[in-house]
């Protein structure tokens, strides 16, 4: 406790520009102790610049044990000041002292922190690619490797398009979250039209709430089902497409102990947990991929490092509607993306007079 009252000691003499004693910042000492001991109601009569504000909460979050300590409170104080990121926020505005108002909603956010919630549910908002999202627990916030998924297929259709000149396209999305998959691919491609689902309502919800938010709800289907349990439902309602993609669970359940305390308090598990080998959602997104997609339409999964040997050897050995056509990797050089493809009618025959020969 003592090494705290140093810190905000310093840091107040700092920004001040006058030499003070503590007796002078005694509602600062004041709130310090009790947030030491869990309470974090702003002080009343404590005045506070935002570039104070993020050093004393960084310093209160790596006493607690909060990850990323700096960047959380940079990134809740720059929304606060209206901003996406410290940098974006002018010189000026970090030494000007808070309002009220932006004193207590740095508090509250940041209080919302300390309970290890996630940044993007605390600012109730995210940037994937190009798109701001708003973010709600439980559902399933968007990594950055699921940013390179969606380049790759990008690229890929892009290439198709120029070979085939197709002015229409439809793709299905198996776990939709918050849309950032469905709603990215939308934005770039006005040709496309998703069907999206999702087991979540939660999921569901606000797939089509950001849908809304971003003009793109004309050109999406979102629906609460479960591609393991209402693989018929999906068969009937869904139109054949000609590519589907998915970020799905596929942790190793035994793998799931240690994750972050953020994530394994405020995400949905369901999102995450893949089974005893991560494929228990993966098995029926392949089966509903042979019957779903057209000739040569391909599947795009986000898998985890182990997989996609797996993958290749059940496509290989159980469905031979279905070609292994390559594993790409992150940034970090990890295997992480398959990509299948349904064979052709000239495929089937190949393989037929190859069976014959």
């Amino acid at each position: 406790m003592f090494k705290t009252f140093c810190f905000l000691n310093r840091l107040m003499h700092r920004h001040s520009g006058v030499s003070k004693p503590w007796s002078k910042h005694r509602s600062v000492a004041r709130w310090w102790s009790n947030a030491a001991e869990g309470a974090v109601v702003p002080p009343a009569d404590c005045r506070i610049t935002a570039e104070q504000a993020i050093r004393l909460w960084a310093h209160h979050f790596t006493l607690h044990g909060v990850s990323e300590p700096l960047l959380s409170s940079q990134f809740i104080i720059s929304h606060v000041l209206g901003e996406k990121t410290l940098e974006c926020v002018q010189r000026k505005r970090l030494r000007d002292t808070l309002t009220d108002r932006e004193r207590e909603t740095v508090w509250e956010l940041c209080s919302r922190r300390l309970t290890r919630m996630p940044v993007q549910y605390v600012i109730e908002e995210w940037d994937f690619r190009d798109l701001t999202l708003k973010m709600r627990p439980p559902v399933f916030i968007p990594r950055p490797e699921t940013e390179e998924l969606v380049s790759l297929v990008l690229e890929d259709i892009r290439l198709i398009q120029g070979e085939s000149h197709r002015t229409d396209l439809r793709c299905l999305e198996v776990g939709c979250g918050s849309g950032a998959i469905s709603l990215s691919l939308l934005r770039s491609i006005p040709q496309l039209r998703v069907f999206a689902l999702d087991q979540s309502q939660a999921a569901v919800c606000l797939t089509m709430e950001n849908a809304s938010r971003l003009g793109l709800q004309d050109r999406l289907d979102v629906h609460l089902l479960d591609v393991i349990k209402d693989a018929d439902v999906i068969l009937s309602k869904c139109n054949a497409v000609d590519f589907l993609i998915s970020n799905p669970p596929y942790l190793l359940s035994q793998d799931m102990k240690t994750l972050q305390t953020e994530i394994l308090r405020f995400e949905d598990h369901i999102a995450l947990d893949g089974g005893l080998d991560g494929l228990s959602v993966i098995r029926p997104i392949l089966a509903l991929s042979s019957k779903l997609l057209t000739p040569r339409g391909r599947v795009y999964l986000e898998v985890a490092p182990c997989h996609p040997p797996i993958i290749q050897q059940l496509i290989e050995e159980m469905m031979p509607g279905l070609l292994y056509l390559e594993t790409r990797c992150d940034l970090t050089n990890r295997p992480r993306f398959c990509i299948l493809q349904k064979k052709g009618d000239d495929d089937c025959e190949k393989g037929q007079r190859e069976g014959h020969a």
